[in-house]
């Protein structure tokens, strides 16, 4: 069957490694929206951190944010969907976190804010690079609202252990998603990419084999394993990899353009 929907990873995946857009990828996701597919953003950025690319893509669809804790109408400027979790459960997680490494750096995205107790140039996000803390402050004026994401930073041979011990103490009420070596990302859950991307193909009106997805990490490995057709491109993790019915050019190779034309428009 034709696809009639594509869902794609940001980072890693549709933009390059310097995290800007390549003329030939813009072009090819303009020439499926022409011929009308719908086109989906699956990240884990916030709204605030996609809002350039989506309006270069011209898109006009919900966009998936947080690993799907939040689903965004950019158009309308308002959330349509949110998955958070509770703030007292959150600062139980931090404090554990910090009884084993008290130098590990929190950060919580509250419906497109980021609220933190400190900032190290080292560790830091795409989106805080770009973007300062709505409330830069100490960690007992932070916790007051429902968390839509709790991130963990630390260089990456101290973020294992941490990582470890959030597993074994709290796994089973967690969803834990990765996409960068020195940052642990935690939701509810119910989240995931693939949940998203399959509540987005119904509310569109588009059948699974109808899908395509597209992505390179271990947070984008469920939406390809669901899609009918699942896409990793050539520098993915392997658990993308795995998941993939094919595998096409790097991001630095424009290979979203490539699954496009391929898969898509049949160029």
């Amino acid at each position: 069957m034709a696809i009639r929907m594509i869902a794609m990873d940001l980072d890693g995946t549709l933009l390059r490694d310097d995290k800007t857009l390549s003329a030939e990828n813009i072009a090819a996701v303009k020439r499926a929206v022409d011929a009308g597919v719908v086109v989906v953003i699956a990240s884990a950025r916030p709204p605030r951190a996609v809002k350039a690319i989506y309006e270069a893509l011209g898109l006009d669809t919900i966009q998936i944010n947080y690993n799907g804790a939040a689903h965004y109408d950019q158009v309308r400027g308002r959330f349509v969907k949110h998955l958070p979790l509770e703030a007292g459960f959150v600062r139980e997680m931090v404090n554990a976190a910090r009884d084993l490494d008290e130098q590990v750096y929190m950060s919580l995205e509250v419906m497109d804010k980021w609220y933190t107790d400190g900032v190290d140039d080292s560790l830091l996000t795409e989106t805080s690079k770009h973007f300062k803390p709505d409330l830069l402050g100490e960690l007992d004026e932070l916790f007051e609202e429902p968390v839509t994401k709790l991130m963990l930073l630390a260089p990456k041979e101290r973020l294992a252990k941490v990582h470890a011990m959030v597993l074994e103490r709290f796994g089973e009420r967690i969803a834990i998603h990765m996409s960068d070596e020195h940052l642990i990302q935690i939701v509810d859950p119910s989240v995931d990419k693939e949940h998203s991307v399959r509540e987005l193909a119904g509310y569109y009106g588009i059948d699974r084999v109808e899908v395509m997805a597209i992505g390179d990490a271990q947070n984008d490995a469920g939406m390809i394993a669901w899609a009918g057709l699942g896409v990793a491109v050539g520098n993915a993790w392997d658990e993308a990899k795995v998941a993939a019915d094919e595998v096409v050019g790097s991001n630095e190779e424009n290979g979203v353009a490539e699954a496009i034309e391929r898969f898509v428009l049949g160029a």
